[in-house]
């Protein structure tokens, strides 16, 4: 059992991980992740691990709400195909071409020792969800184009959503529990649309709640309940509660604070959500540093590397073939856009805890586990640290009034 005192210290180290990495221009959540690395190395103290019950119940719900509820309805429907094509076929897409990549790669190089389709397949599909959260505070920070922003934080919302679910079909899919095709398709779009529709549904509910009072504490308790609640509800009907939260979240943020929340209790409401997101994002990146072990990952360096070129070849695929959709487009996506989705398409505590979920008699299950920690830590710590680097020298970032693109840059 772990002692109340170790989330405290976790709190003091995320605490000055934040001023050390903000006086150093360091990514807060490649601080928070070398800390957990460093810490968990010298058994410093004891930490909870990350598991799907921990992430679900704490800390994923909260996360999405706060993205969700500050993302503008307006820009986000602008862009709604790129988001959309990024989201669900970009995923499916990602998820085959690292199975066909991964698969004979390892059997071929004697690494995986057979390692089945079956195994790439589920491993492509809970490697397949983004976390950009390293990447948009960077571009917070360096001034970065608003759309840009949106783009890649909008399409994490979404693909968090479609690649559990592809996940959980995939890997019934391997273990014989769902034998058709039809039948898969048809409960992804089951899952994903009712547990959008049921969203929707909550997010009015509680705006028309927050109508009717005005007290902010109430109103952040109500936007609570919406947050978890809705998470909740969504699983235990067998939808998608990343979906049905993110949905709540985007209404309650572009409606429920429009027709409901005075402007005091609007900023009440937003200053406590952007803090849930700073606590609870610092206890995931610390924790995803806890649950590396080094030991293990350089002894599957070579299965890892080939891991994660598979992803970010995946993942360059899609993001051209979706630039190249819109190419013609007034939403078109510049090439230097391009790049930086591409190699902003960090990976997260999310992809860990699905892997760690997996059942004991699943094939590879170590390697597989393996391969996700090493490919998460090496996205977190290579790409979120060169970030800034590739920003710059795509002239992406700046004081300038509008971007490369024509778009307005966010402010400082």
């Amino acid at each position: 059992m772990i002692h109340a005192t170790s989330y405290i210290v976790l709190f003091l180290v995320a605490t000055a991980v934040a001023v050390v990495t903000r006086r150093w221009g360091v990514p807060y959540a490649v601080g928070l992740v070398v800390a957990g690395l460093f810490l968990g190395a010298i058994h410093a103290l004891p930490a909870p691990h990350l598991t799907k019950e921990l992430l679900f119940t704490v800390f994923l719900p909260g996360l999405l709400f706060e993205a969700a509820f500050h993302i503008d309805f307006s820009e986000f429907w602008k862009d709604k195909v790129a988001l959309v094509a990024l989201a669900v076929p970009g995923v499916v897409i990602s998820l085959a071409l690292t199975a066909l990549i991964v698969a004979p790669a390892t059997v071929a190089l004697g690494l995986g020792r057979g390692f089945a389709w079956q195994s790439a397949v589920v491993f492509g599909a809970l490697i397949a969800a983004t976390d950009p959260i390293a990447v948009v505070s960077l571009f917070r920070r360096l001034e970065a184009p608003r759309r840009l922003s949106m783009l890649v934080e909008g399409e994490s919302l979404l693909n968090d959503g479609t690649s559990i679910v592809l996940f959980g079909l995939a890997l019934s899919f391997v273990l014989g529990e769902t034998t058709s095709p039809a039948a898969l398709v048809f409960d992804f779009f089951k899952i994903v649309g009712m547990g959008a529709l049921l969203g929707l549904a909550a997010g009015w509910a509680v705006s028309q709640a927050i109508r009717r009072v005005d007290d902010p504490m109430v109103e952040i308790s109500l936007t609570t309940i919406a947050a978890y609640g809705t998470f909740v509800v969504a699983e235990r009907l067998g939808f998608s509660g990343v979906i049905a939260t993110v949905s709540a979240g985007m209404v309650c943020g572009n409606y429920g604070t429009r027709v409901g929340m005075s402007p005091t209790t609007r900023v009440a409401v937003e200053s406590f959500w952007e803090y849930v997101a700073f606590a609870l994002n610092s206890f995931v990146f610390l924790l995803i540093g806890f649950e590396v072990q080094l030991q293990a990952l350089l002894a599957s360096w070579w299965v890892i590397l080939l891991a994660f070129m598979a992803v970010m070849l995946g993942r360059a695929v899609v993001v051209a073939g979706v630039a190249g959709l819109l190419s013609r487009g007034a939403r078109k996506i510049p090439p230097s856009w391009a790049a930086i989705l591409t190699w902003g398409g960090l990976r997260g505590g999310l992809s860990m805890v699905l892997a760690l979920g997996l059942p004991s008699n699943f094939p590879n299950r170590e390697l597989v586990i393996n391969m996700t920690i090493g490919v998460v830590t090496m996205t977190i710590l290579l790409n979120g640290l060169t970030m800034h680097s590739l920003l710059k020298r795509l002239r992406v970032s700046g004081p300038h009034e509008e971007s490369a693109g024509g778009e307005e840059r966010i402010e400082g």
